[in-house]
């Protein structure tokens, strides 16, 4: 079955993932909160005029870049929007110092305090003139173990060799653990050249989650945007998946859509029952297992990085849209609300289904759009 082919039936399968009841969160947000709007499943709308600027997530660059494209075409032709994909943690620290108008990022905002610094909720507080940033779950993306060894067309992982792996304490290609995993494959005695996200990064923080939740153990470090892990590091997802590309025997970390940009091989994930292939049907599944996390208009949610769920692939990640509930300028305000409303529009997801991202479920998907509706 082709890539596309899948991409269509995972789209099925994440929108019917009712589980999640993101009603669970709280009370929708008051739509009089923006008396007048038109915008909805569409992003309809009267169109502002000016400039938006945003950073963060790579994770979402190709697909941020996409609804850049057909916002200006189908809806805005006069809104510049300049996204700069610098690493999650880079753009909650430009969101938080007031440089972008919103932030993408691959985790939602830290509530608790780290080193002794300020949360990064409360930070984003202040730049928001005292009214709480949402977090508002926008893209949707698996993250591929993705390696490069000639002749290895199939590689299957499980959580212990994975982490053991990216721990570093298994280091040749042809150990045992991989062995045992990949009966008759022609494993090389070649060290793994391992790579990982030198910038602070979300989509580390979750390859880390899964890491600790699957790894039985074997992982040391805490999760976190830093890697704490081995290997070479390489700036931001492209850093990656072209030192994987130009070095034989090596492995990482990445979002599908840059293993595929780059064809590199995708590790299967045996979570107990056999391995499982990264399609957009079986990421789709691992979001069932996702439960609300925050409250009211904060739309974070918090996955299950150690499910077991049958024919579930356990790497996924949520890249959220960090903005102001209040706090910016009407202008700046306007500006927001217009692109992000495209964003969740079903026009704007529909886009990335070719991309190798899956759309939102209509039940988050609606959510969304009423918290960016209230945005005032």
């Amino acid at each position: 079955m082709s890539v596309n082919r899948l991409l269509r039936v995972g789209t099925v399968a994440v929108a019917s993932l009712g589980v999640l009841a993101l009603s669970a969160c709280g009370s929708d947000p008051e739509s009089s909160a923006n008396p007048g709007s038109t915008s909805s499943s569409n992003g309809g709308g009267d169109c502002p005029k000016g400039t938006l600027n945003a950073e963060g997530s790579s994770a979402q660059k190709n697909a941020i870049e996409e609804v850049i494209s057909k916002y200006n075409t189908d809806k805005c032709t006069d809104v510049k929007v300049n996204y700069n994909p610098t690493g999650s943690g880079a753009g909650i620290k430009q969101f938080n110092a007031g440089q972008v108008d919103f932030a993408g990022s691959d985790s939602a905002l830290k509530t608790e305090a780290k080193d002794g610094g300020e949360a990064e909720a409360a930070a984003a507080a202040k730049r928001c003139q005292g009214s709480p940033a949402l977090n508002l779950p926008m893209v949707i993306g698996p993250v591929a173990i993705a390696y490069n060894v000639e002749g290895l067309e199939k590689l299957v992982v499980d959580g212990p060799t994975a982490a053991k792996i990216f721990q570093g304490t298994i280091k040749t290609w042809n150990d045992p653990a991989i062995v045992k995993l990949n009966p008759g494959a022609k494993l090389p005695s070649a060290p793994i050249a391992v790579f990982f996200r030198s910038d602070e990064s979300g989509t580390t923080e979750n390859f880390a989650k899964y890491l600790e939740a699957a790894g039985g153990g074997a992982w040391t470090g805490k999760p976190g945007k830093k890697w704490t892990g081995t290997g070479a590091g390489k700036e931001k997802s492209a850093g990656v998946a072209e030192g994987v590309k130009s070095t034989k025997n090596s492995i990482t970390y990445v979002e599908w859509s840059y293993a595929v940009d780059n064809k590199l091989g995708v590790a299967s994930v045996d979570t107990g029952s056999g391995p499982i292939d990264l399609t957009a049907e079986t990421a789709g599944k691992a979001l069932a297992a996702a439960k609300p996390a925050g409250t009211g208009s904060d739309l974070a949610l918090k996955l299950d990085f150690g499910t077991k769920a049958p024919g579930a692939y356990p790497i996924v990640l949520v890249t959220y849209e960090i903005a102001c509930s209040k706090g910016l300028p009407a202008e700046k305000t306007a500006l927001v609300k217009s692109f992000l409303s495209y964003f969740a529009s079903t026009d704007g997801q529909s886009s990335l289904t070719e991309l190798n991202y899956a759309p939102l479920p209509e039940e988050i998907r609606t959510k969304v759009d009423a918290a960016i509706q209230a945005i005032s």
